[in-house]
């Protein structure tokens, strides 16, 4: 966050930008890659989720697509997936599936998920929609506030540490 900000004053005041962390302009830019000395590199980000995603769903779930785009925002990830399905996509079914433990899916009334909304939320906002296309097909565009997942992630694993501590006198 530190290098995006100071490329953002920096690019505005025509001065050289930082670029230690992310070896690329990152400012007013989307990046499908960043620079050679980058770390760690979008593509094993990309590997990442999904081995994260194979994990929680196992290997028997359909595998989504995903392309990761750096964007230049200081708070919240967003990130789009594409799922076939073995048939047509009944989406409010699914929605219901997916709804639940720290995923909100706003109504048809509420603004969709974005970045903005994100922020300051302990939920992933998922919006589920159907491919224009692809009968099959389903897109998940998601936000969530990274900082604050992150946060709540190291305290929940806090929790459990100390719940599983031995208690009593250790030889």
């Amino acid at each position: 966050m530190d290098e995006l900000h100071q490329q953002t004053v920096n690019l505005l005041s025509f001065q050289p930008l930082p670029k230690d962390v992310f070896d690329a302009q990152v400012a007013f830019n989307l990046l499908a890659r960043y620079g050679q000395q980058a770390q760690p590199p979008l593509d094993s980000i990309e590997a990442r989720l999904l081995r994260h995603y194979r994990k929680i769903a196992g290997d028997d779930a359909a595998q989504p697509a995903l392309f990761l785009l750096q964007a230049p925002i200081f708070h919240a990830h967003a990130l789009a997936v594409f799922l076939e399905l073995d048939g047509a996509a009944d989406l409010p079914a699914l929605s219901q599936v997916l709804a639940g433990d720290h995923v909100t899916i706003p109504g048809a009334d509420e603004d969709p998920p974005s970045n903005v909304s994100a922020a300051g939320q302990q939920d992933l906002k998922l919006l589920v929609r159907g491919d224009a296309v692809q009968p099959n097909g389903v897109w998940l565009w998601a936000t969530l506030d990274n900082l604050r997942i992150s946060a709540l992630t190291a305290v929940e694993c806090a929790e459990s540490l100390g719940a599983a501590r031995p208690t009593g006198k250790i030889q």
